[in-house]
């Protein structure tokens, strides 16, 4: 009798032979397809079935070995959620291992459907997200004096706005959790959701998850540089945000950081993996975040993914990614992805250039 673990390691095997396989040869596709319409469509959480069924001219997913990873992750740390969708991800297996083309995923009990893409043609916005690696300091120093904060457990009154805690709002509560050197790397730690704490004294790295936020909606301080005429439209990005900053002045950088009255508040977690909003841990290239309200949180997704240079442009290079939508974010509504990057410096220069247009098919019974 061939037992659970012997059936899996087969499968993961199987998997190495199929990856050898593959191609991963990339397409030229234009960001714009106008298409949509011929796809079996999704949009507003619905699956409208059209007649006339059409799929793109794909190259194979790149990223085969990552996707079982995250499934693995997914079975091991959250029981519940695999079981809710262990159908969809046992029917991707199959069509894993029999090496079935876009257009077979029906042999194995599945549907694609297209998103419709912001504009109504398929064009689904991405953009990228990574955990930073931040230096900070158990106690306030001349340098490092910028405080990260614990969830205040209030039980009467509202929170704070940003601007109110800046100007010492949760001072002397005893929230303060680190103090970091750079305001600007504190609030992109907001926007990313969590961080790796580097205290540089010899210890492990700590990882400070999301653990709440102060409830008011959150504003694109991007947005209002572009107003401002500070940053071209075209050249926005969470790198440009970043080059900005560089110059200016601690009162300066708060000027335009309170306009974003949205504050968020973290956990110290030790010898922690980073996870989103499924306590799931997550694996670069094959997660991302999504709005749930349309993606529910467990969904499979087959990305058409722009790649891009070194220097944050797009060249026309694409790959074909396999993900699950694992984690959400304040700024994530509709037809919008985050895709999962990874860990440290690197990932951070990518994800602060995305802000591209792919396509992208929800894989349903």
């Amino acid at each position: 009798m061939i037992n659970m673990k012997q059936k899996k390691r087969c499968f993961y095997l199987s998997v190495l032979y199929i990856l050898i396989i593959l191609s991963v040869s990339t397409g030229c596709q234009s960001n714009l397809n106008k298409d949509t319409k011929q796809d079996q469509q999704y949009m507003d959480g619905k699956l409208l079935l059209t007649s006339n069924v059409s799929y793109p001219h794909l190259s194979a997913p790149v990223n085969i070995s990552d996707y079982v990873l995250q499934i693995a992750m997914i079975e091991s740390s959250s029981p519940e959620l695999y079981r809710e969708n262990e159908h969809i991800y046992t029917a991707i297996n199959s069509w894993i291992n029999n090496l079935l083309d876009f257009d077979e995923f029906h042999k194995v009990g599945l549907n694609s459907y297209g998103m419709i893409g912001q504009d109504g043609y398929g064009n689904v916005h991405f953009t990228g997200y990574y955990t930073p690696v931040i230096k900070a300091r158990h106690t306030p120093t001349a340098e490092f004096k910028y405080p990260i904060y614990k969830m205040p457990n209030l039980t009467e009154g509202e929170f704070p706005s940003r601007e109110q805690i800046y100007n010492g709002a949760l001072a002397g509560k005893g929230l303060e959790i680190a103090y970091s050197n750079s305001l600007m790397d504190n609030f992109i730690m907001e926007v990313q959701g969590s961080a790796y704490i580097d205290f540089e004294d010899g210890d492990p790295l700590v990882f400070f998850s999301y653990a709440g936020k102060n409830g008011y909606s959150y504003s694109s301080i991007g947005q209002l540089l572009v107003k401002q005429g500070e940053i071209k439209k075209e050249e926005l990005s969470m790198q440009a945000i970043k080059d900005w900053s560089k110059n200016k002045n601690e009162e300066k950088l708060k000027q335009l950081l309170i306009q974003n009255r949205s504050f968020v508040f973290f956990e110290p977690k030790y010898n922690a993996e980073v996870k989103g909003a499924a306590s799931v841990p997550l694996i670069a290239n094959a997660s991302v975040a999504s709005d749930k309200s349309l993606i529910p949180i467990g969904s499979v997704i087959l990305a058409d993914v722009p790649l891009l240079d070194d220097d944050g442009q797009h060249r026309g290079r694409r790959e074909t990614r396999l993900m699950v939508a694992l984690d959400v974010g304040g700024a994530i509504k509709g037809q919008h992805f985050d895709l999962y990057l990874g860990i440290g410096e690197k990932p951070g220069e990518l994800a602060g250039f995305y802000n591209h247009y792919g396509r992208v098919w929800v894989l349903k019974p």
